[in-house]
């Protein structure tokens, strides 16, 4: 018997709230909540299992995450509201006894930054609790570790380069749309690049850096380097590891859209002044914005995410090496209402869940996803919608830029 509760009825939660309720001889009992019961109870009723329940939750509250918690008991929380609101939730699993997963690390509302810090500097109580708290599972942060941690485990006796590659080809129609929550996602790509060359970080201009690069099955896209945190932990668990980067897709439109969004102040996070209301500019922006939940029903074309890596093979000889998933946006609105965006970040939140759950990723403290076994989780993503491929010495072609 193992019952969890699930923060967020975003895109992500619901295809979290879908996955484990297709398992549930693990997931014996779900409970979704969110800030609007309203928005948990219509995920439920579309599911139809009789194992989920809802409930209400502010998860800014550390007091009513305590009772939410306390009321219903169980093994494991998976994150997946705010990146805002890691930390009160961390907080209240610590005093209740409660087990932790996320998919994407803290940042403060007031400052567009994110690093994992806030959250490391919980391992001591995580470990004294006897507590495991896992971050970052979802698919960048999440598969990619995981799959970094698969190709050092069976392939490599030394990772020197790894380039993490984001491709989303697909197309909702909508003349500006962000794939995730409009306040995180522009949040995200507007603040400074930076990767990690011979022990530095190398800070660049907001996607400054940029290069085509071939993805399969769809070919060439431009894609630009941006900061993202899963880098930050994968050079400290793999210290072989030369340069890391990480690379994302945009098209013109989209870019245009958003210069215009910043030049304009929509982007900004302070507080302005509007007929004697204070608002956050972008939090407006963000109401206006199509929903990223709404985005499914037309959504055409498919992703395609994996890491790039290259060093020397178990022998000490030259290996280039790349592992990936293609996620096609049709088949996932088809199997749970979302796009493949949600549907690629859901899975393995719930795959990680599962792999704590069934014992396999047990281990007091706080822990990023690459510091346990890959094997497991990287058979229940395959058997769960998102199979995994890869090619031994292709051309990297990012190893040339």
């Amino acid at each position: 018997m193992s019952k969890v509760i699930i923060i967020g009825a975003g895109g992500v939660g619901t295809v979290v709230a879908h996955k484990c309720a297709q398992n549930p001889g693990v997931f014996t009992e779900i409970v979704l909540a969110s800030r609007t019961k309203s928005k948990c109870d219509a995920i439920a009723d579309a599911i139809g299992a009789s194992n989920i329940t809802t409930d209400c939750v502010d998860a800014d509250s550390v007091e009513e995450l305590v009772a939410l918690f306390r009321r219903h008991k169980p093994d494991l929380v998976i994150n997946v509201a705010l990146p805002y609101q890691d930390l009160t939730i961390m907080d209240a699993c610590l005093e209740c006894g409660v087990n932790y997963l996320d998919t994407a690390n803290y940042e403060p509302k007031d400052e567009a930054h994110f690093e994992y810090s806030w959250q490391w500097a919980y391992r001591e109580r995580f470990e004294k609790a006897g507590l495991t708290a896992i971050l970052g599972c979802g698919f960048d942060p999440g598969v990619s570790g995981v799959f970094t941690a698969y190709a050092a485990k069976h392939y490599f006796s030394e990772m020197e380069y790894l380039d993490i590659v984001d491709c989303n080809a697909g197309d909702h129609g909508k003349a500006f749309a962000t794939n995730f929550n409009p306040e995180i996602n522009i949040r995200e790509i507007t603040q400074n690049g930076r990767y990690y060359e011979e022990g530095k970080w190398v800070v660049t201009k907001p996607l400054e850096i940029h290069a085509p690069l071939n993805y399969p099955n769809i070919g060439p896209r431009d894609s630009y380097l941006l900061y993202h945190e899963e880098l930050e932990s994968l050079v400290i668990n793999f210290p072989t590891i030369k340069r890391a980067r990480f690379w994302m897709t945009f098209g013109q439109e989209y870019l245009t859209h958003l210069r215009v969004i910043q030049n304009i102040g929509m982007a900004r996070i302070d507080e302005v002044e509007y007929n004697g209301t204070k608002i956050i500019p972008l939090q407006f922006l963000k109401a206006v914005l199509p929903n990223p939940q709404d985005l499914g029903e037309n959504y055409h074309g498919e992703t395609s995410i994996g890491c790039r890596i290259s060093g020397k093979d178990k022998e000490g000889k030259d290996l280039t090496y790349y592992i990936y998933n293609n996620c096609s946006h049709e088949a996932a609105y088809k199997e749970t209402g979302m796009q493949a965006v949600s549907y690629t970040t859901g899975v393995p939140a719930m795959a990680g869940a599962m792999m704590f759950l069934t014992g396999k990723w047990v281990k007091p403290g706080v822990h990023n996803v690459e510091e346990f076994d890959p094997d497991p989780f990287l058979e229940v993503i395959a058997a769960q919608g998102l199979p995994w491929h890869e090619v031994f010495n292709g051309d990297l072609e990012v190893d040339k830029i």
